[in-house]
């Protein structure tokens, strides 16, 4: 699907490299492989093989454009490539905050925008990364982006960008979450006679295995529960404990707080 297709990336920062580093693994062509970044050229260059172009340059080059800037750096971005970009480029945007409509109103109204929420897991190819596709990107196009952002983990195509908001909140900033029950789990680990780097471990893991015990079952996090939790039990005392403590009100709350905080982001970014 994407062998023959010409793709570049504006912005090479980490989520940037992450894709490169997926596409060749991949056995995608480099000379069909582009980037502007008017930071890296250089190491660009030398790292990856592949050809540094300027920003306009780069979109008359590529059938697809993927934009990874700063959602702050994004609108220049725009500027530069408007003259390049006609209905046929899908442009792929990762720049968190800025809607499909507004990246549209500095190309062409019937441009073909993908708006796309990864998180930091991307960094390992663990990410699970949000797309929402404007009514000009068919289907073939759609497969496209989920093959691409498919490169950095696992995927999930939403029907309604205001839904992105919620994305941010839940996935987006969940890795800062998790972090934190990490760390928590961890000191606990220590407090109980483990060593540090052990607690760590135990917990990071913890969480992995049971994510991946969700997503590889397909059954509701409360079944699988209920597997661990025998009747008068080590499991049942924790879970009371946290029951009592109200870790399931603070952690929606949680991402409620960073859903609305996304969407201050959001109106504020809108008016560059």
């Amino acid at each position: 699907m994407l062998k023959n297709k010409k793709i570049g990336f504006i912005g090479v920062g980490n989520m940037g490299s992450a894709f490169l580093s997926g596409l060749i693994s991949m056995g995608i062509p480099k000379e069909n492989i582009f980037a502007a970044d008017k930071h890296k050229g250089d190491i660009i260059r030398e790292e990856y093989d592949i050809s540094v172009f300027d920003n306009f340059e780069l979109a008359s080059q590529s059938q697809i454009i993927i934009i990874a800037v700063k959602p702050a750096d994004i609108f220049d971005c725009l500027s530069d490539i408007k003259e390049a970009v006609d209905d046929k480029k899908l442009i792929i945007s990762i720049a968190a905050g800025i809607k499909t409509q507004d990246i549209a109103g500095f190309l062409r109204q019937d441009a073909k925008i993908a708006r796309t929420m990864p998180n930091i897991a991307a960094l390992v190819r663990e990410s699970i990364t949000a797309i929402y596709c404007n009514d000009y990107i068919n289907k073939e196009e759609e497969e496209i982006v989920i093959a691409i952002m498919s490169l950095i983990g696992r995927t999930v195509v939403i029907d309604f960008e205001d839904l992105m908001d919620a994305i941010t909140g839940l996935s987006g900033s969940g890795p800062a979450y998790a972090f934190e029950i990490i760390e928590a789990m961890a000191d606990a680990g220590v407090k109980m006679g483990l060593k540090r780097k052990d607690a760590i471990k135990l917990s990071a893991q913890v969480l992995k295995g049971s994510a991946e015990l969700v997503l590889k079952l397909k059954t509701h996090p409360a079944e699988l529960k209920d597997l661990v939790t025998s009747p008068g039990g080590s499991t049942i005392y924790g879970l009371n404990v946290m029951e009592r403590a109200g870790l399931r009100g603070i952690l929606m709350d949680t991402i409620e707080a960073a859903t609305k905080r996304s969407k201050e982001l959001g109106q504020s970014k809108n008016q560059y």
